[in-house]
């Protein structure tokens, strides 16, 4: 149940001390390996922070910028919070039958091989490689691809991750306003303005990675494994694992992007951080 937003992860200040998640919500997420991708997800936020640095303040974040987004992106307050967004949108019993299911075949082999295919995604080439093959594969009608889409459709992940994308460059706005980034403070109605003008790109960006991505995790799976997993996205169960997921996802990206936006400003006023 893959998330890919374009903004990585979470809160700069220390969260508020949380209740201990379900022993069923703990296993799910360790049956997901959601630690892994977590750690991947950290790596990707520390390469878009310096991305920033060049496109928004170029040669003046230095140590100072890489030590803020460090800290931006520690994997403890991550984990912390998507085990939370689980275990207050989740069942338990939802819980433990789908880690039942990832902890056994093939949905072990399903986590395993969508870790890897993550972090493979982080090359350029390869991403580049996956992206040009599922275009292909879609020109052609291929059997597999329709496999892969009716995973994408059960899952609504085009739509989920642009919603998530556009509500994390929002965040990342008003971070930047409330750092006084703008000589003329924007308006909201300006900022949701600006943000959905780019959601042709964002659409055309996530369709591509997407469509790449899940070409390369599950091009070793069997269509019967692959046919299982699409049933089991389309149970009750299924489909609220995919929503707590995201929407776990949504509040941490969010989190995050305002606070980057408002480190961002401070450093393109050239302010002594």
């Amino acid at each position: 149940m893959s998330t890919r937003y374009l903004v990585p992860l979470l809160l700069v200040l220390a969260p508020p001390a949380l209740a201990a998640p379900s022993a069923a919500t703990q296993a799910l997420f360790d049956a997901l390996r959601l630690g892994d991708v977590i750690a991947i997800m950290r790596q990707e936020g520390v390469e878009y922070g310096a991305d920033l640095e060049a496109e928004m303040f170029p040669g003046d974040g230095g140590p100072a910028w890489a030590a803020a987004v460090d800290t931006i992106y520690d994997a403890a307050a991550m984990e912390r919070g998507i085990l939370d967004g689980l275990d207050t949108r989740l069942e338990d019993d939802d819980a433990e039958e789908l880690a039942d299911f990832f902890t056994s075949e093939p949905g072990q082999t399903i986590v395993d091989l969508e870790i890897e295919a993550r972090r493979a995604m982080r090359d350029s080439d390869v991403e580049e490689a996956a992206e040009e093959r599922a275009m292909q594969m879609r020109q052609d009608g291929s059997e597999r691809m329709d496999l892969i889409e009716d995973f994408i459709a059960a899952n609504g992940l085009i739509e989920q991750n642009i919603a998530g994308a556009l509500n994390s460059n929002f965040a990342f706005y008003r971070g930047l306003d409330e750092g006084n980034a703008f000589e003329v403070p924007m308006t909201e109605d300006q900022m949701i303005m600006d943000v959905w003008a780019q959601e042709p790109e964002i659409r055309d960006d996530t369709e591509q990675w997407v469509y790449g991505y899940l070409t390369l995790a599950y091009q070793p799976l069997s269509d019967g494994d692959l046919e299982a997993y699409i049933a089991l996205s389309q149970t009750d169960a299924g489909q609220a694992l995919n929503d707590a997921l995201f929407a776990a996802f949504d509040v941490v990206y969010s989190d995050i992007s305002r606070q980057l936006g408002a480190r961002a400003a401070d450093f393109m006023q050239g302010e002594d951080i």
